[in-house]
């Protein structure tokens, strides 16, 4: 049975991929990622059918993830857009559209095939949405959270000002520790 299109449009919109991105990217920065916690954020961003995942995947998705930090990190769209274009020339194959076989509804990957290698899929999939987000927003699709006890990466949301942390408890946290340091002067 197919899926409904708006629950799988839902499941795979440019901000909920990218989300994803986002959290394996973090997840995946741990010294020895463990397969359960991996899958577990797979299932999270609607990717239920990859689910056992190998030590060979979790380290290909590793290697993905610790390139994909070089666009979090760019201060500037200049420096997102030149690090997306290393990925997608060194990384990617040409554009295709994929249905997977009818039982889903056509959309666009980057990989080689449908049953490419998971660090293959993730990294193509994420530089995929990350360059749908620099060319919508025209600016980096995201940061490194600013708290020096902090190295995750976060997906920036609409306009305003420039997000500085991944979280709110990074943020108050920060800002707790400011206002002891200025009470303490």
């Amino acid at each position: 049975m197919l899926p409904a299109h708006d629950d799988w449009s839902t499941r795979h919109s440019v901000l909920t991929v990218a989300r994803r991105t986002a959290a394996l990217v973090n997840a995946l920065s741990v010294e020895r990622p463990e397969a359960g916690t991996i899958a577990e954020v797979l299932r999270q961003y609607g990717e239920d059918d990859l689910v056992e995942l190998s030590a060979d995947d979790v380290a290909e998705m590793r290697a993905a993830a610790l390139l994909l930090r070089e666009v979090f990190a760019a201060d500037h769209v200049d420096l997102a857009a030149a690090a997306l274009n290393r990925l997608l020339l060194g990384n990617t194959v040409a554009l295709r559209l994929t249905s997977h076989g009818g039982g889903t509804p056509w959309h666009p990957h980057l990989d080689s095939d449908d049953d490419a290698p998971l660090g293959e899929w993730f990294l193509a999939s994420s530089c995929m949405v990350l360059t749908v987000l620099v060319w919508d927003r025209q600016r980096p699709p995201g940061g490194l959270c600013a708290s020096p006890g902090c190295q995750n990466v976060f997906v920036t949301q609409g306009s305003g000002p420039a997000r500085r942390y991944c979280s709110r408890r990074c943020a108050t946290r920060e800002r707790v520790a400011a206002h002891r340091r200025s009470s303490r002067s």
